[in-house]
């Protein structure tokens, strides 16, 4: 770049570059930060509710009689359904218990969901 020391014409092009610039170098930088955010979305937060909301309907669709696990590896089958409990009977000794709905795991049962003919 050629500056003229007496007319100062280089201060006001290179002055104007950096304004241009500027807003093309703060996506730039801005760009890296966008891409991770939006890889994380995908990869971590998105299936992670997918996962929470079939854990809601597989609980929500819970039904008496049906073979259980819950969090802390205890198999039973389901006695009666409370809003916010579940009673079930261990299969072991055949011994009831009382579980919050979040505890349940697993529905070892298998429903047809299809509607008969």
């Amino acid at each position: 770049m050629n500056f003229n020391w007496l007319t100062l014409e280089g201060a006001a092009t290179t002055g104007n570059a950096a304004a241009q610039g500027g807003a093309g170098g703060l996506l730039m930088t801005a760009l890296p930060l966008i891409i991770m955010v939006a890889a994380m979305y995908f990869l971590i937060i998105r299936p992670q509710k997918k996962k929470e909301k079939a854990e809601k309907q597989m609980r929500d669709n819970l039904q008496v009689g049906d073979e259980i696990i819950t969090i802390g590896g205890i198999y039973g089958r389901v006695i009666s359904l409370k809003e916010d409990a579940i009673v079930i009977e261990s299969k072991s000794d055949h011994s009831k218990m009382t579980i919050a709905r979040w505890a349940m795991q697993q529905n070892l049962t298998v429903h047809d969901d299809t509607p008969s003919k």
